[in-house]
C-alpha cells in the first residue's frame, strides 16, 4: 500500500479535532497550543503556511481577549465587594481621650469564607486596591484624600463622617450647617452618636450643647474624677481649694466670705447668722422669718467664696490649676438634690468660661455634657444658669460675655431667627431675677409663701409668654444682691448705693452687648431708680452713646421715683431693724433720690423715650403684723408717660395672674408699638 499523506488539519482549536490529543486529555494549556500552531505553520507548505497563520493568531486573539474580559470584571466586581467589606478608620477615634466604645471588626463565622485561595487572594487584592487609592489621591488630590472618605465607610455611615468633616471646614457657614444638622438627627444608632461624641472639635461639641433639639447621646460622661486623698473629705478638699486661692487685690466682701468659711464650722454659723440666707444670689423673701436656722454646711460657704473668687480672672486660672474643675464636678454630683449647690457651681463655671483660654480645660473635664443636660431641666433657674455657662464657652455664634448675675431668658439655644431687639428685666428690693418675675401666687401672705421651697417658683413669664410671643427679642433678666437691713446683709461690710449698683450693673451689661439694639428697659420697685441712674450716667459718657441712642422705652412696675414708706417702719425690730443703705436712699426726703429724679428728667426732656407706669393701689402684707402701701401713687408718677394704676399689692405688681390678664397684655402691646419699626426692619 502507498504511503499515507496526513489529511488537511480541521478548522478550530485542537480539541475540536478528531483523533488529536486534546480530545483525550482536554487540558491543552494556552502556551503548548500556541507552540503547535508554531510548528504546523512552519511545516506547512507555502500555500496554506499564510491561511493556517492568520487562523491561528484569530484563535489566540478570542482566547486571550476572553480571559482579558473576564478578568477585568473579576477586577471591578473586587473593587466594588472591596467598598462595601472595608471597614470603619477608627483613626481618628483612637487619638480621642476620652473613649468610651471600642470598634471592633466583624469576622463571619463560616470557615469557608475565611480559608482557601479565593479568601486569600481577595484579601491581597483589597491591599493592593487601598494602596492605589491612597496613591492617587496624594497624586489628584482627590475627595479619597479626606480623613472621613466615603470609601473607608459603609453607605450608611457616610452621612455621619461627611456632618463630621464639614463641622470642621474652614468656612464658619459650613460649620454652623453640619452642628444645625446633626443636632435635628434622630434617627440614627446609639453607636453613631458616640462616633461625633469622640471625634468632634471643641466648636462642634459646644454648638450641639446649645442646639435646642440635640439628643444627648452626642456628649460622652464626663471622665472618672481622680479619687480623694487618704483620710479627705469634699469638705476638707473644699476649704483647701479656698486656701490655696490669693487673698490680695480682693475686696472687703470676697475677704469676709473666705474667712467665714475657713474659720467656722457649718453649725456654729448657722447660729450665729441665724434668720435670713440667700445662696445662689436667687434673692430672699421679703418676710422670711429671723428665728428659722438655715439648712447651710461649711460647702455652701466655701461656694459662696470661690463664686466671688471666680470674678477675677487671675483666681480663675487658680481654681483650674489646683484641680478646682474636677472637685466642683464631685460637689455638683453629690449634692443632685441641692439645687442650689448647685446654681451656685455653674455660677462659678459660667465666670471661669469668661476666660478663653480656660475652654479647652473646662470642655476636657467633662462640663459640657452636664451643662448640655442642665439646659434640658424643666426648671428655668437651672437651665438659665447652664445656657449662660455655655453661651460664654461658645465663641462661634457668641461674641458678647455673660458676666455673673446677667442672664439671657430667651434665645437660650443657637437659632435662626435673627434678634432684632433687647428687653432688659431689673427687678427691685429683695428680688431675684426669675423670682420676680413669676405668675401672681394663689397665696398673697408673704409668710407663707416664704415657708415654701423657692425652687417650686419656675414659672417666669418673660422666657415662656413673652419669648413666644416676640421671638425676634433677645430677653435679658439681671440680678443683684439687696438687703432690707444691714443685720440680714449677706455681706456686712457691703455698703452698695444705688449709684455704685448701676455702675456695675452698666459694665456687666455692656459686656453682654446691651445698647447694640434697640431696647426697651422693664423695671420693679428700686430696679427703677437703678435703671434710670444707669442712663443718666451713660448719658455722660460718649462710649455709652449707642444705649442711649438704642434705648426706645421704659415699663415702671411701681417704682417709688419719689421715696417710698418701706424706710419709715424701720423701728419694727423684727423686720427693719438697721435699715440697709438701699432702704435709706429710698426715704422720701433722701437726698440722692430727689437728685436722681431731676437729673432724669433734665436728661429726658429732649429725648423721645416712651414711658409707661403701673402702681399698686393694694397694702402689701409683711409678716403677720404689718400691711404697707409700699409705693403711693403720687410717688410711681415719673411725670412722663401714662400712668395706670392696678388692683394688686406691691409684689405683685409684676407678676400677672394669667397670659390674658391686664398686666400682661398692656406690657406686651407697648413692646409691640414701641419696637414696632425696628421689628419690622
Amino acid at each position: 500500500m502507498g504511503a499515507r499523506h496526513p489529511s488537511p488539519p480541521a478548522a478550530g482549536f485542537p480539541w475540536e479535532r478528531r483523533g488529536g490529543p486534546s480530545l483525550r486529555t482536554g487540558r491543552m494549556s494556552l502556551a503548548a497550543y500556541c507552540m503547535i500552531c508554531c510548528r504546523r505553520m512552519a511545516t506547512s507548505s507555502p500555500s496554506l503556511k499564510s491561511s493556517k497563520y492568520w487562523r491561528e493568531i484569530r484563535n489566540i486573539i478570542k482566547l486571550t481577549g476572553s480571559l482579558i474580559l473576564g478578568g477585568s470584571l473579576f477586577f471591578t466586581y473586587e473593587v466594588l465587594a472591596l467598598k462595601k467589606s472595608l471597614t470603619l478608620d477608627t483613626q481618628v477615634v483612637e487619638k480621642e481621650k476620652m473613649k468610651s466604645y471600642v470598634y471592633v471588626n466583624t469576622v463571619s463565622l463560616d470557615n469557608r469564607e475565611n480559608h482557601g485561595i479565593i479568601y486569600q487572594a481577595r484579601k491581597e487584592l483589597h491591599k493592593v486596591v487601598r494602596k492605589l487609592l491612597a496613591t492617587s489621591a496624594k497624586i489628584l488630590r482627590n475627595p479619597f484624600a479626606d480623613t472621613f472618605s466615603t470609601v473607608d465607610v459603609e453607605d450608611h455611615e457616610c452621612t455621619v463622617w461627611l456632618l463630621l468633616r464639614r463641622s470642621m471646614s474652614a468656612d464658619k457657614a459650613a460649620r454652623l450647617q453640619a452642628v444645625q444638622e446633626m443636632s435635628q438627627t434622630h434617627h440614627w444608632h446609639d453607636y453613631q452618636y458616640r462616633i461625633i461624641a469622640q471625634a468632634c472639635d471643641l466648636r462642634t461639641l459646644i454648638g450641639l450643647a446649645r442646639s435646642k433639639e440635640s439628643d444627648l447621646r452626642f456628649f460622652l460622661p464626663p471622665p472618672p474624677l481622680p479619687s480623694l486623698k487618704e483620710d479627705s473629705s469634699v469638705e476638707e478638699e473644699l476649704r483647701h481649694l479656698l486656701a490655696s486661692l490669693p487673698q490680695t487685690e480682693v475686696d472687703e466682701c470676697i475677704q469676709y466670705f473666705t474667712s467665714l468659711a475657713l474659720s467656722e464650722s457649718s453649725q456654729s454659723l448657722a447660729a450665729q447668722k441665724g434668720g435670713l440666707w440667700c445662696f445662689g444670689g436667687n434673692g430672699l423673701p421679703y418676710a422670711e422669718s429671723f428665728g428659722k436656722v438655715p439648712s447651710a454646711t461649711v460647702e455652701m460657704f466655701c461656694l459662696e467664696a470661690i463664686v466671688k473668687h471666680s470674678e477675677i480672672p487671675t483666681h480663675c486660672d487658680k481654681i483650674e490649676a489646683n484641680g478646682g474643675l474636677q472637685l466642683l464636678q464631685r460637689l455638683y454630683q453629690l449634692y443632685k438634690d441641692c439645687p442650689k449647690v448647685q446654681r451656685n457651681i455653674m455660677r462659678v463655671i459660667g465666670n471661669m468660661a469668661l476666660n478663653e483660654h480656660l475652654h479647652p480645660a473646662i470642655v476636657r473635664s467633662g462640663w459640657v455634657s452636664l451643662m448640655a443636660e442642665a439646659m434640658k431641666s424643666q426648671q428655668i433657674m437651672e437651665a438659665s444658669h447652664a445656657a449662660r455657662t455655655l453661651a460664654n464657652l461658645d465663641r462661634e455664634t457668641v461674641q458678647e460675655k455673660y458676666q455673673d448675675g446677667v442672664y439671657v431668658l430667651h434665645p437660650q439655644c443657637r437659632t435662626s431667627q435673627p434678634i432684632k431687639a433687647d428687653v432688659l428685666f431689673i427687678h427691685g428690693l429683695m428680688g431675684a431675677a426669675f423670682r420676680t418675675w413669676r405668675q401672681q401666687d394663689l397665696d398673697e401672705v408673704l409668710m407663707e409663701k416664704a415657708s415654701e421651697d423657692e425652687d417650686r417658683y419656675t414659672t417666669c413669664w418673660p422666657k415662656t409668654w413673652l419669648a413666644r410671643d416676640c421671638p425676634a427679642l433677645r430677653i435679658i433678666s439681671v440680678e443683684y444682691d439687696t438687703s432690707l437691713s444691714d443685720w440680714r446683709a449677706r455681706c456686712p461690710m457691703e455698703r452698695k448705693s444705688i449709684a455704685f449698683r448701676s455702675s456695675e450693673l452698666l459694665r456687666k451689661l455692656r459686656a453682654a452687648g446691651v445698647g447694640d439694639r434697640p431696647m426697651i428697659w422693664v423695671s420693679h420697685s428700686m430696679g427703677g431708680l437703678l435703671v434710670k441712674k444707669m442712663l443718666v450716667e451713660a448719658s455722660k459718657k460718649t462710649e455709652m452713646s449707642t444705649l442711649i441712642n438704642n434705648t426706645r422705652g421704659m415699663i415702671f412696675y411701681s417704682v417709688p421715683h419719689h421715696g417710698s414708706h418701706l424706710a419709715e417702719y424701720s423701728v419694727n425690730y423684727r423686720y427693719l431693724l438697721f435699715p440697709s443703705l438701699e432702704v435709706k436712699e429710698l426715704s422720701k426726703d433722701s437726698p440722692a433720690l430727689k437728685a436722681l429724679q431731676n437729673d432724669f428728667l433734665e436728661f429726658a426732656k429732649d429725648k423721645n423715650f416712651q414711658v409707661l407706669n403701673f402702681v399698686e393701689t393694694l397694702p402689701t402684707c409683711i409678716g403677720s403684723m404689718i400691711k404697707l402701701h409700699v409705693v403711693p401713687v403720687e410717688s410711681a408718677d415719673l411725670g412722663i408717660g401714662e400712668l395706670i394704676p392696678v388692683d394688686v399689692n406691691h409684689l405683685n405688681i409684676c407678676k400677672p395672674k394669667t397670659k390674658d390678664a391686664f398686666l400682661y397684655q398692656r406690657t406686651l402691646r407697648f413692646i409691640h408699638e414701641t419696637l414696632a419699626k425696628d421689628l419690622e426692619n
